[in-house]
Parts: C-alpha cells; sequence; structure tokens
C-alpha cells in the first residue's frame, strides 16, 4: 500500500453559541488531520468542547465556520437528510449507555443497523455473529442486554458499530457507565479492532489514563486543541498536522 490515506480533516473550525448578549466560543479555530486506521482519543474537561467537536464531525451539529472532510465528502455542505444517508452508509457509533434494544438478544441488535440498509434477515444475522465472534461473544449471541454484564453490552455495542463497515466509529465516553477493570478491557477489545480492521476509531473522554489507549491524543481546552500527541512524544498546538498512519509506518 502507498501512503497513508486522511479520512478526517477539519481545517479553522468554529462553533459560536449567542447567550444573550455573550458570544460563546465552544469551538475556536480547531485544524487537523487524521490518517486512516487510528484509535484517536479527543481528551479534555467538561466543557472544554471536546463533545462539540464529536457532534461536528458526526454531523449532528453544524459548525459555525469552517470545513470538515469525512472520507472525502464535506459534512458541512449537506443537507439534513444528506447527512442521514451518510452516517447510515459510514459511520458507527458506540454509545456510554449502550442503547441496546431490551426486546432483542445480542444478533439481533448488532444487526439492526443492517435492517436500515435493507439487508436481507439471512445476511443480516449472518455478519452479525461475525462480529459477534470478532468481540468475544459468540457464547451470549442469543442473550438479551438483561442478561449480560455491562462490559458485554458495551462489546454488543461495539460489535453494532463494526457492522456497517463504517468509515470511522465515533465513542462518546464509551467506558463511562462500567467500572475501572471492565473499561480496560474494554479499550483493549477497541484497539484490538482498529488494528485487525484497519479501522479509524476516535474516542471522547475526559480520563487522561483512557485515553492514552489511543494512538493519537488531541487535548482540547476552551474550544482550541492545545496539544497533539502521537505516541511518538510531538506535541503540536494549533496547527494542521497530518498524523502517521500505520500504513505509513510501514514504509517509511
Amino acid at each position: 500500500m502507498g501512503a497513508a490515506e486522511p479520512v478526517i480533516s477539519v481545517r479553522d473550525l468554529y462553533k459560536i453559541y449567542r447567550v444573550g448578549e455573550t458570544k460563546v466560543r465552544a469551538l475556536n479555530g480547531v485544524s487537523f488531520t487524521i490518517d486512516r486506521g487510528n484509535f484517536c482519543s479527543i481528551v479534555g474537561a467538561s466543557g472544554s468542547g471536546k463533545s462539540t467537536l464529536l457532534n461536528m464531525l458526526a454531523g449532528l451539529e453544524r459548525p459555525t465556520k469552517g470545513e470538515i472532510v469525512i472520507a472525502g465528502e464535506h459534512m458541512e455542505t449537506k443537507t439534513e437528510n444528506q447527512l442521514v444517508a451518510f452516517r447510515r452508509e459510514h459511520i458507527g457509533f458506540i454509545f456510554q449507555s449502550f442503547n441496546l434494544l431490551g426486546t432483542m438478544n445480542a444478533v439481533e441488535n448488532v444487526a439492526l443497523p443492517l435492517t436500515f440498509q435493507g439487508m436481507d434477515k439471512k445476511k443480516r444475522n449472518a455478519k452479525a455473529e461475525e462480529m459477534l465472534e470478532l468481540v468475544g461473544l459468540t457464547k451470549y449471541k442469543k442473550h438479551r442486554p438483561n442478561q449480560m454484564s455491562g462490559g458485554q453490552q458495551q462489546r454488543v455495542g461495539v460489535a453494532r458499530a463494526l457492522v456497517v463497515e463504517p468509515e470511522i466509529i465515533f465513542a462518546d465516553e464509551p467506558t463511562g457507565n462500567l467500572d475501572s477493570n471492565t473499561s480496560v478491557e474494554v479499550m483493549n477489545l477497541m484497539k484490538k479492532v482498529v488494528r485487525e480492521k484497519n479501522q479509524t476509531l476516535v474516542m471522547v473522554t475526559h480520563d487522561n489514563y483512557l485515553a492514552g489507549f489511543a494512538d493519537i491524543i488531541l487535548r482540547i481546552k476552551d474550544g482550541k486543541i492545545i496539544e497533539i500527541e502521537d505516541k511518538r512524544g510531538t506535541g503540536v498546538s494549533d496547527e494542521i498536522i497530518s498524523v502517521p498512519g500505520k500504513d505509513r509506518e510501514k514504509h517509511e
């Protein structure tokens, strides 16, 4: 394979809210590039702008100014219907609260996004079982959420995010409802999946320890990225930076 391929490119991103007469800059000029095949964490305290940034990347909120290119497509110019279609085809989500349907077993929960794509039942269930095997839950495929631990439920959540073979997976505080040991298990699982599937995963967290599982750490404060660390110890503040992906490392 040749040079690494950018899957996220953000340039000069602003989100400004009006609160009475005051302007609140939730994002205040953010720029970065991330290559395919990386696990990236966005870490910051409550109110730092990290969740706003994740919502912008996923097309759930519109920027006041700036551009967001995900998998070669400009998110900021899409209509609401185009954004819904793009998310359905290209993006997987892992939620803090798992968001599993209690009336469905693990296979049915994982297969659900494929139902919206119109895939027939036999094919989508086979694909769901394959993803459950990847996350180590083959024995639990017929279990419903209330028959599983929190960690097992979040593994189902990871499998569901993967089943659409997304360009990118977004995870918002994915271990927020788990104890510390289970959190580490889920983080290691997500890291393994990124490696095996050459996926791109972007996770928002307030926890520096959990952020450290990622290849790339974007530290955000007061709506600005104050540091980008790529595990080679490179710190960059407020510049456009292409963080090397695995493919580039192989060919250097």
